[in-house]
């Protein structure tokens, strides 16, 4: 346990850890600073400047744990490495992009979708390599799993691509998307453990990286993680859930995710078909509550205790 388990949280923790204020200071000399959109919450304007692509700091700790586990025989790590590192590399250039504009677009969206689309098929092929059947275990069954045959494939595309980008619009207030990812891969990791399947050493890495991360990401954040972690992030979540055979589970221990995933979609879809009417004052909801008067470490702290429960939930008659 203490091999596949807690070394990887110490490991990445320290390399996390350490590699911040070097990050930090590079950031800032490559003035790769966030920027902040005019028409969102008006109390984020003074975080321009901040800097970001902190994600980098995120992905050392991955990496390095990886590394040294891969040479162990942990080959099961493998595809959740692929798909974590594959939209990290995503993140990182729509990051690059938008420090280089000085703006906040980015990747055009057909690109973003495209490279997004290439890296899942990638992690479906080593799926495949790997021997992970696509059935999926079905929640609080004690174990039953459900295969729904030619669907499955599709079905990976959209788990995977929707849990990226909902973890990435999670990512918009100081620590939120951290914290969060830290209770939803500690259950990961608890499930790994008791499934022994292999790929418990990646799952603690994630953790120990945020924590590092945590450290200069809390509110108020002296980097932000920019869509180099966010979907980075994303790509870990719905890669340990497929190879735990779990991606149903999601919905459950990333309700969070879903959520504000679901409020853009719900908030678009209205102001269109009403010509301009909103359900919620801003989304994500995040930036709802906190135009509703709450502040960035009471969102934070109530929406990692809801990922608590709801993982506690999760974990009923796994």
């Amino acid at each position: 346990m203490a091999i596949s388990i807690i070394l990887p949280v110490l490991i990445s923790f320290a390399v996390s850890a350490m590699a911040g204020p070097f990050v930090i200071r590079r950031m800032t000399e490559l003035k790769a600073s966030n920027t902040e959109r005019k028409e969102g919450v008006s109390s984020h304007l003074k975080k321009a400047g901040t800097p970001t692509m902190g994600g980098i700091m995120i992905l050392a700790g991955i990496l390095v744990v990886c590394a040294i586990y891969i040479g162990l025989g942990y080959s099961k790590i493998v595809p959740v490495l692929v798909l974590t590192l594959g939209f990290g590399v995503i993140g990182f250039l729509d990051d690059y992009l938008k420090v280089a504009k000085h703006n906040s677009d980015g990747l055009l969206p057909w690109q973003k979708l495209l490279l997004q689309f290439a890296v899942t098929f990638l992690f479906w092929f080593l799926l495949d390599r790997a021997g992970v059947d696509l059935a999926m275990r079905i929640p609080f069954t004690g174990g039953k799993m459900w295969e729904i045959g030619f669907f499955a494939v599709p079905f990976l595309f959209i788990v995977v691509l929707a849990t990226v980008n909902g973890v990435n619009f999670t990512d918009g207030i100081d620590g939120l998307a951290g914290t969060v990812t830290i209770v939803t891969a500690a259950f990961f990791l608890v499930s790994a453990a008791l499934i022994r399947a292999g790929i418990e050493p990646v799952c603690g890495a994630v953790i120990g990286a945020l924590m590092g991360f945590l450290i200069y990401n809390a509110f108020p954040a002296k980097i932000f993680m920019g869509d180099t972690g966010s979907l980075a992030l994303g790509g870990f979540v719905a890669g340990a859930a497929y190879m735990l055979q779990m991606p149903l589970y999601i919905l459950i221990v990333g309700f969070i995710y879903a959520l504000e995933l679901v409020s853009v979609v719900l908030q678009v879809t209205y102001f269109k078909a009403t010509h301009g009417k909103r359900i919620f004052k801003m989304t994500p909801i995040h930036h709802h509550f906190e135009l509703c008067g709450w502040s960035e470490t009471r969102i934070v702290a109530i929406f990692t205790i809801i990922t608590g429960l709801a993982a506690l939930a999760a974990m009923i008659r796994l």
